[in-house]
């Protein structure tokens, strides 16, 4: 067995590898001198104590980017000022803050407000809250992940999924309209838990959960809640004023069709009329992205000009609704408004924590694409903290759930934003606007709202994605259409779950179901590769070679079983079709890279007890067939829980290689030698 533990403790040490030529055969070529390779001893990896290998472990798990490398060797006035840019990371660049960066900052937070305060105002209203919430979420947010965040780019304040997702499971239990005191203070609440729950995954650093919304799931699930979204405005662009407030596809078109009746004119001609405006200075963006400031501008300019016509013509246009009176003054606290009371904690707490999820997962993914197109990093685990930090303060302050929006973040970005503070320019005229101009919004028609909405929604509609995923990966279409259907469909939170739990199960399929592949020697090498997927490839006579592509745990054990006995009898099935040798060994190839023959990536990374019991079951099964059961470079952990569990010992000296050619040429010649 080459097994090599001379330095073991334990005294470990079996005999050494025999050394010996393969014979040439049919299916084996003679190797030329050139590619002539000692053989290698398999070698247990260093001891190490349980306490060593759990710390370890919890490293890689929790700590992969190992955030205090950057203290190691500093001295004590360093190390403060590496923990304060650790934790803040606007000691990171202020100190190189000069002019130039003002001016590009200035210039693209004032572009930003431009699309943040309608923006604010229209998803406050698709969260079925007062419009000058969404205000207030657009001025301490920006403020407070101007401080903590690590992104340049990204551009805090509501968005419209997190705002639909938190209306449409609120209003199921709580009425906006007959209760609206208690439905905001559940708002509150909710954006308090989830701050909550953003902050203490950065904290733990257990960001690894929202990976599990795939990018196939956020395909669907966004473009299923755009569509809601935008059914939903259907009551703003017609002018009803009876509409339903349940989120699914039919009740709401339902609605549409029942209360023609109260369809306004109106209403309908202001409406698509803006609506085309918004569209086609989006379609000239997206055309042409110098002229990026015609999409930004667009949404406050249908406000002022909508907000004109209705004022000078509002004789002829009564039937038009409009925002009415905001109050003028900063954000009011709200931490006495915060309700844990038992009857509603369960509905804030679920409210909270999907929409956390969601909105963390939309701020790091913007804030990530915008980081890669500028060659800088973004941390994880701090933008976890700093979105969660602002949620918790935002929810003290009259604010509800933010984060980093795609569309305020791109027009942050092409506005030529070079640090966090075009926040703080943003925030700063939101807050003009919050002392000084809110009567301006009085005569603002919903319309426009609801037309500001369909235009920010609609580009989440990701229909190449779809195309994409159903010519790549036919499972992931699946759970990309699972999520789509269900939100249209089902409701939103539902929807959600589902693509989730299509996601899981895919994830379960691969564990439970690993590849298991027959390998060939590709002719004149030291190479082997899957006979199906390359012709070439030559099978070794007596032998049959199978590749585990998974870890062995007590999920897939059983599988595995039966796939290696029918790999087992279909090979003796083709022998004897074939008039070949006789099977005598089994080799279990336990890499993952069969591309090259000094260089292996170990593809079955662990093993349990149940592995453990599946690998020494199947050589006793097999020797009771007179067949050869050989290990093929185990991982490191592997090869140490095989040892440790004395099953190693009854593979003998000839039960564990590094390589394939090793094991291949060492058998063939002792088997040439016995005869």
């Amino acid at each position: 067995m080459g097994v090599n533990s001379s330095d073991r403790p334990d005294g470990y040490r079996p005999e050494p590898t025999k050394q010996a030529a393969v014979a040439p055969t049919a299916a084996t070529p003679i190797p030329s001198p050139d590619q002539e390779q000692r053989h290698h001893d398999v070698c247990l990896p260093p001891h190490m104590t349980t306490l060593q290998k759990l710390k370890k472990r919890l490293a890689e798990v929790f700590f992969p980017d190992d955030p205090l490398h950057r203290f190691k060797n500093q001295t004590g006035p360093r190390k403060l000022l590496l923990g304060l840019q650790f934790v803040f990371p606007v000691f990171q660049w202020a100190s190189q803050y000069d002019l130039a960066l003002l001016r590009s900052d200035a210039v693209s937070g004032l572009t930003i407000a431009s699309l943040a305060i309608p923006q604010g105002i229209s998803y406050a209203k698709l969260a079925n809250l007062p419009p000058i919430v969404g205000l207030y979420s657009s001025f301490v947010p920006p403020l407070i992940y101007a401080l903590l965040g690590s992104s340049k780019h990204l551009a805090v304040g509501p968005v419209s999924i997190a705002s639909l997702v938190m209306g449409s499971m609120l209003s199921e239990e709580i009425s906006p309209t007959h209760d609206p005191i208690l439905y905001l203070k559940l708002a509150f609440t909710s954006t308090f838990f989830a701050g909550l729950f953003q902050a203490s995954l950065g904290l733990l650093r257990l960001g690894f959960i929202i990976d599990f919304l795939s990018k196939a799931t956020l395909v669907g699930f966004t473009a299923g809640a755009a569509i809601i979204v935008s059914l939903q405005q259907l009551k703003g662009l017609l002018g009803i004023v009876h509409f339903t407030g349940k989120m699914q596809f039919v009740p709401v078109m339902s609605s549409v069709f029942h209360q023609r009746d109260e369809w306004k004119w109106q209403t309908i001609v202001m409406g698509f009329s803006f609506l085309l405006f918004l569209l086609t200075a989006r379609h000239i963006s997206m055309k042409r992205p110098k002229l990026f400031w015609v999409s930004a501008a667009a949404p406050l300019t249908s406000v002022m000009i909508s907000t004109i016509l209705v004022f000078c013509l509002k004789s002829k246009l009564h039937g038009v609704s409009v925002i009415g009176h905001l109050p003028k003054g900063l954000n009011p606290p709200s931490a006495n408004m915060l309700n844990f009371s038992a009857s509603y904690l369960g509905l804030a707490i679920k409210t909270g924590i999907i929409t956390g999820i969601l909105s963390l997962t939309e701020g790091i993914a913007v804030g990530r694409t915008f980081a890669a197109m500028k060659n800088y990093q973004v941390d994880g685990n701090k933008e976890m903290m700093a979105i969660g930090l602002m949620n918790i303060a935002g929810s003290c302050s009259s604010c509800y759930v933010t984060t980093g929006s795609f569309s305020r973040s791109a027009v942050n970005y092409n506005a030529g934003a070079r640090t966090a503070v075009s926040n703080i320019i943003m925030a700063a005229a939101v807050l003009v606007t919050l002392l000084f101009l809110m009567p301006l919004f009085y005569y603002t028609p919903n319309v426009i709202l609801a037309a500001i909405i369909i235009t920010a929604v609609i580009g989440l509609i990701d229909y190449q994605a779809a195309v994409r995923l159903w010519k790549v990966d036919k499972l992931d279409f699946m759970a990309c259409l699972c999520s789509f259907l269900g939100v249209l469909f089902i409701s939103v939170p539902l929807g959600l779950a589902i693509a989730v739990g299509v996601s899981i199960f895919k994830v379960l399929l691969h564990v439970t179901r690993p590849n298991t592949l027959v390998m060939g020697n590709l002719p004149g090498t030291h190479v082997y590769q899957n006979i199906r997927r390359y012709r070439q490839a030559l099978r070794v006579p007596s032998f049959l070679i199978l590749a585990v592509e998974s870890p062995i745990y007590f999920a897939n054990c059983t599988y595995l079983q039966e796939r290696v006995m029918r790999c087992i009898r279909e090979e003796e099935e083709w022998i004897q079709e074939n008039g070949g040798s006789m099977l005598k060994c089994i080799i279990l190839d336990m890499t993952g890279n069969h591309s090259k023959p000094s260089f292996y990536f170990a593809a079955v990374t662990a093993i349990d007890t149940s592995g453990i019991e599946f690998v020494s079951e199947l050589r006793k099964t097999l020797e009771k067939r007179s067949i050869q059961l050989v290990l093929v470079n185990p991982a490191g952990s592997v090869m140490e829980k095989l040892h440790q569990s004395e099953v190693l010992e009854a593979f003998g000296v000839n039960g564990v290689y590094l390589t394939v050619s090793d094991a291949v040429s060492d058998i063939s010649a002792l088997w040439k030698s016995e005869a």
